[in-house]
């Protein structure tokens, strides 16, 4: 099979084989990868969407170690959701976007929305009851 020349004239290198190549010269950022704002900024103001997320699960990991441990669990879960909401919301948010938009958001959605309910479920005095993981828990303590 014959390369398909360009309008120019050149034609394509020909691959020889299927397999990866042995050295990678450049890797593909993730949608949405490039800075959050313009090079004339700062470095932390063009991070600030990850900076934002990661000062929400400071702050939570703060108050979990003064002992407030449901409102800190709680904070650090809505970050998460914040960060989510910001990997949908924003066309560039830096390096808060690791792999595909749909890939993050799915990630940061379900592990803050599950460390939510999960805060609002400690005991003692929960703030939910749901049956039915009552009794996945008592079927697998048993």
């Amino acid at each position: 099979m014959a390369a398909e020349p360009h309008s120019d004239g050149a034609s394509e290198p020909q691959r020889t084989s299927r397999r990866f190549p042995s050295l990678t010269r450049d890797t593909a950022r993730p949608e949405g990868g490039g800075r959050a704002a313009s090079g004339d900024y700062p470095a932390p103001a063009r991070q600030w969407p990850l900076l934002a997320v990661m000062g929400g699960v400071a702050l939570g990991l703060l108050l979990v170690a003064l002992d407030a441990f449901r409102v800190g669990a709680l904070v650090i879960g809505l970050a998460l959701l914040g960060g989510a909401v910001l990997r949908w919301a924003l066309p560039s948010v830096g390096m808060l976007a690791v792999r595909s938009r749909f890939t993050d958001m799915a990630t940061y959605g379900v592990l803050g929305f599950v460390i939510v309910v999960l805060a609002m479920m400690v005991q003692p005095k929960p703030w939910i009851h749901i049956p039915l993981l009552d009794d996945i828990v008592h079927f697998t303590v048993r």
